[in-house]
């Protein structure tokens, strides 16, 4: 897979070296594309460090699985070298939270899914075209929607979280369109750990076993690396 990626990218790269394609594309006011890739999903944990049942539990994210990610581009030129873009986009992802406490060798774990909408706004600082490349920055931030709400598990995550967000990319011409492989990076800055106390206020069933792996969090926030590929 990782091959792959590399392998298409040096392609393309090559492909948009031949020529200088579309000329006067930055200077359209305003424009639309679409996006397509993977993202990798995680955590910053911080434990209650609480005793229960005379133990100390903490947790650790323990497995970082690929997921996919999917979003719609608007974009607005501000300026020869800024743009403003909206890019709500779709993440499935997920991560496995392991537990483990002070006095003996218990090891629990838990896979915790997650069907994502964000509504992310960037600025995005581009450099000087040099024939089919261009180089960029961006910083944003949005909000994020979980919908994978399953009440079942052990860890229950909030549906609503803000964040911010921060990447690179660089934009490659082609005869028809922009190709634009971007890496980004976002930062939660809400709590979406969802207490005992507050899951008793929501209809479903929970599972008495599970109150101690909640209980031994304190805080959750949220963390997501993704690598896209552009086409505008």
């Amino acid at each position: 897979m990782k091959r792959a990626v590399i392998y298409i990218v040096m392609s393309l790269c090559i492909l948009g070296a031949k020529a200088q394609n579309l000329i006067n594309a930055d200077d359209k006011l305003v424009h639309f594309g679409f996006n397509v890739g993977i993202n990798v999903m995680d955590f910053g944990i911080k434990s209650s460090m609480t005793p229960i049942d005379g133990k100390i539990y903490q947790s650790e994210v323990s497995s970082l699985t690929p997921g996919f990610s999917v979003g719609v581009i608007g974009d607005l030129r501000l300026h020869k070298f800024f743009n403003l873009r909206l890019i709500p986009s779709l993440h499935l992802g997920e991560r496995t939270l392991t537990y483990m406490n002070d006095i003996d060798d218990e090891l629990f774990k838990t896979t915790i899914k997650s069907t994502c909408i964000t509504v992310p706004l960037y600025i995005k600082y581009s450099a000087v075209r040099v024939k089919n490349y261009r180089p960029y920055l961006l910083v944003g931030g949005g909000v994020n929607f979980d919908l994978a709400h399953d009440k079942t598990k052990p860890i229950l995550l909030d549906y609503t979280d803000y964040f911010i967000e921060f990447g690179f990319g660089w934009t490659i011409y082609f005869e028809y369109f922009r190709l634009s492989p971007e890496i980004k990076f976002a930062i939660g800055f809400n709590n979406v750990h969802t207490s005992w106390e507050d899951r008793k206020h929501e209809n479903g069933y929970l599972d008495p076993e599970h109150q101690k792996y909640n209980d031994a969090l304190s805080r959750l926030t949220s963390r997501m690396f993704t690598l896209v590929f552009n086409f505008e």
